[in-house]
């Protein structure tokens, strides 16, 4: 592909993102000024966000296929996948930690009133009541039928059944080669109709934006303020500080610098306020940026269920905002067993429609029902913090990547240096063309 082309693909993709924010002020402006219109077209949002989500079991069960079924050792895998699963509990906990310092300094609820909001948190009650608890959490990971996996919207049935296949084709040895080469085509033709959908992000964008603005109104904004404020600030004190001084001392690498090469990802998911919406650009970056594709196989799908720290910053703020709305402040002790029943419980939650909300409220009416109906109050802002709760996840998940291809040695670290330091650009044709290069055979299986 000469470089003429590959400009004018860049000239495309660049002048989507610009109609993209474009989007999100013209939403913003038809909210506030035409409220009536601004909730009338809220479903183009809902239905842009659907159409990502539908793409998005299909790239998971084919990244991993490709991954696993590539490599020669299964401990391989099981290495990544543990030490994945260890690193997110950890970060989890930190997550959780400074999320109840940051609550307990600034008392963003005190004063509220919050009783004409109490009837609107029934809906997200009875949704986490359906959602289930740890148990059912668990058992949901088994999907009903091997292809139910791939229909039912939930990523953690994709990534189990992924798993199966992935190693019964590693098993198979060099009669595997044929599925893995039409598994790789199958993954192409996804990327292809991702990049179609993409296109629709300025409608979706539009939508989401008119629609929270009409129904919420610059007023119930201002009046939470410091509580969206301070969740913010915490977010970016957890990418920047935290994150960032957890990958200059691992890798080297600068968080700037990979923030900068994430930029329009973090775009399209602060429009969409899902990080669902980005989950196949950032398998095809970390590839990209110089991570096994076993490793970025397995550790960014697992990271999308269980790497959740903006979710968990934002169960401890809310928590502790409503406690004090409601004038009955939560003691340490109660502050620990709750939320870590909730970091459990939201990883259950997933899927759910609300499910921050949704999980806020299951913990409390199994622990402190009193504190239930103060859940109402996050409801007008909760489309706002969602967008913070998305970006701080999709970090988590970027930079753990990176973490432990360097722990596993599955990682080129000459590569992530000229990539972040933009010597060697990515390629958006990448998504579409080359991120799923035909697979070649196996040495190990190749006869002597």
């Amino acid at each position: 592909m000469s470089d003429k082309t590959i400009r004018q693909r860049r000239d495309r993709t660049h002048w989507l993102y610009l109609a993209v924010i474009a989007a999100v002020l013209a939403g913003i402006l038809v909210g506030w000024l035409a409220p009536g219109f601004g909730k009338g077209v809220g479903e183009l949002g809902t239905l842009f966000v659907n159409l990502i989500k539908m793409m998005i079991a299909p790239v998971i069960f084919c990244t991993i296929v490709l991954g696993i079924g590539s490599v020669r050792a299964a401990a391989k895998v099981g290495k990544v996948g543990g030490l994945a699963i260890g690193y997110f509990l950890i970060m989890s906990t930190v997550a959780l930690g400074i999320g109840l310092l940051v609550g307990n300094l600034l008392h963003p609820g005190s004063g509220l009133n919050v009783a004409a909001h109490a009837k609107e948190v029934t809906k997200y009650a009875t949704d986490a009541k359906a959602a289930g608890g740890t148990w059912q959490f668990l058992e949901d990971i088994v999907p009903t039928t091997l292809l139910s996996s791939l229909t039912s919207g939930k990523v953690l049935q994709a990534l189990f059944v992924a798993l199966l296949v992935g190693f019964g084709i590693q098993a198979m040895g060099s009669a595997g080669e044929p599925i893995l080469r039409g598994v790789a085509s199958v993954q192409k033709l996804v990327f292809r109709i991702l990049t179609m959908i993409l296109w629709l992000a300025p409608l979706g964008a539009f939508g989401a934006m008119a629609n929270v603005v009409a129904r919420t109104g610059l007023d119930a904004v201002k009046q939470l303020a410091l509580l969206m404020v301070a969740f913010y600030l915490t977010c970016v004190v957890f990418i920047f500080g935290v994150l960032g001084v957890l990958l200059r001392t691992v890798t080297g690498a600068s968080i700037f610098k990979l923030v900068r090469y994430l930029a329009r990802e973090y775009l399209l998911i602060f429009a969409t306020s899902s990080s669902e919406s980005a989950l196949p650009r950032l398998i095809a970056k970390m590839e990209h940026v110089g991570v096994d594709r076993t490793t970025v196989g397995v550790v960014v799908p697992t990271g999308y269920s269980f790497n959740l720290d903006g979710t968990a910053i934002y169960l401890t703020m809310a928590t502790l905002f409503v406690a004090d709305a409601m004038g009955k402040p939560l003691a340490w002790h109660e502050q620990l067993g709750l939320l870590l029943f909730m970091i459990v419980a939201s990883k259950g939650a997933a899927g759910v429609t609300g499910a921050g909300l949704a999980t806020l409220a299951g913990g409390l009416q199994s622990h402190r029902p009193e504190l239930l109906d103060g859940v109402g109050l996050i409801v007008g802002i909760d489309r706002f913090m969602s967008e913070a709760r998305a970006l701080t996840n999709f970090s988590g998940n970027a930079v753990a990547t990176l973490l432990i291809g360097t722990w596993t040695k599955t990682i080129d670290p000459a590569r992530v240096t000229a990539v972040l330091d933009r010597r060697i650009p990515f390629d958006e044709a990448l998504m579409v063309e080359d991120h799923a290069p035909a697979v070649e055979p196996r040495k190990d299986l190749v006869p002597a």
